[in-house]
């Protein structure tokens, strides 16, 4: 197969890297400090047409196919150094505006997606709890249907952009005894009566992008705010997920090629015995693995865009692809750090930033150990 991207998707990809090597990244190092959220960079991602990538132009979008998403993807992680902005911007896609696209009401879609495209709205998802992170569906806040509208109580943890948000997509049970056949979805409005933004979250990793709780006290909605069918909320997030596991490291791709471009420099030019590193077996050894799983996670990821455009992408693909480029993301940071020896801890060569951010790629969007449990079934062992 070949992956080669077309002569206008590299074209764009060349774009959106000049956009965040010259205005997403200046300032990193404290902006990860103070965890600060770049409302600048979000707008500049939005006018760029990051955003609106995978919504038809019909709602606001550019209608992009899955390649050039993920090519676009890529350009933001190799060209820019704000991994937490990036992350903003897939969570507000995948876990908001797809669940709008694919399961909205044409009225949701009229009034949500435009905005979310331009960048007016910031979106955000309101799924795991205290006692339901991968066993999602055994999640306990409960939604009651009184006549004409619904009223939920609960509370979500790990949200994604919540401090920052205009609406959220949030799931909610009828009855736990019916499990995932119980779920139902719903798009709430910040302002939202008994809707509530809790604690903030800090985190080792992704630092610009908020987190927090997100509080439910009788969230009182109208039946027009239920996003797809009643009882059928799990279908509404398993498609976000598919989407997200999907393309959701395609810019951690573009991380790893970044960082193997750094580290060939630097070993290029750091000398020790009389000799530049990289002539050092141990040295070179590790830039040769840094390469195959680049070259490897970039495939894989493509393949599964591929498969996307034709419709036969199934849970297995995605679920190999974000294990497989996950685990080796956080390993080739590992061996950046190992190369740029003492200097590599140091904050201010701004190789450790790359570590922490990986870490939460094994996490986020379902766990190593549960994409394994995926790729397990689909294999029908």
């Amino acid at each position: 197969m070949d992956f080669e991207l077309t002569p206008a998707q590299q074209s764009l990809q060349d774009e959106v890297v000049r956009l965040a090597r010259n205005e997403l990244s200046a300032d990193m190092i404290r902006r990860d400090a103070d965890e600060t959220f770049s409302r600048e960079g979000w707008k500049k991602c939005a006018e760029f047409g990051v955003q609106g990538l995978p919504i038809p132009e019909e709602y606001g979008g550019s209608g992009a196919d899955p390649i050039t998403t993920i090519a676009v993807m890529e350009g933001l992680g190799y060209g820019g150094r704000d991994c937490g902005l990036i992350f903003s911007i897939n969570a507000h896609m995948w876990t908001n505006s797809i669940p709008i696209l694919k399961y909205g009401t044409e009225e949701q879609k009229r009034k949500y997606l435009p905005p979310l495209c331009d960048g007016s709205l910031i979106g955000a998802n309101g799924v795991s709890e205290p006692d339901a992170g991968s066993d999602v569906f055994s999640m306990r806040t409960r939604v009651e249907r009184r006549g004409d509208t619904y009223v939920l109580n609960g509370t979500k943890i790990f949200v994604t952009n919540a401090p920052v948000a205009d609406l959220f997509a949030v799931y909610a049970t009828m009855d736990p005894a019916l499990g995932p056949m119980g779920i139902c979805g719903f798009i709430i409005e910040k302002g939202t009566p008994g809707l509530r933004v809790g604690n903030r979250m800090e985190k080792m990793g992704l630092r610009t992008s908020p987190m927090s709780e997100l509080i439910l006290e009788n969230c009182t909605v109208p039946v027009s705010a239920r996003l797809g069918r009643e009882g059928r909320g799990a279908e509404v997030f398993n498609c976000s997920m598919a989407w997200e596991r999907a393309c959701i490291l395609a810019s951690c791709v573009g991380v790893m090629r970044r960082q193997l471009e750094q580290c060939i420099r630097y070993v290029r030019s750091r000398r020790q015995f009389n000799l530049p590193i990289g002539k050092f077996q141990s040295v070179a050894n590790r830039i040769v693995d840094m390469k195959l799983r680049h070259e490897t996670a970039r495939l894989l990821i493509y393949r599964v865009g591929s498969l996307m455009m034709q419709d036969r992408c199934t849970d297995m693909d995605a679920a190999m692809a974000k294990l497989y480029v996950s685990e080796s993301f956080v390993q080739s940071s590992l061996d950046a750090i190992q190369i740029h020896g003492g200097s590599g801890y140091m904050t201010e060569m701004e190789v450790e930033r790359d570590l922490r951010d990986a870490v939460g790629s094994t996490l986020y969007s379902g766990t190593s150990e549960i994409q394994r449990n995926i790729i397990a079934r689909g294999l029908r062992i």
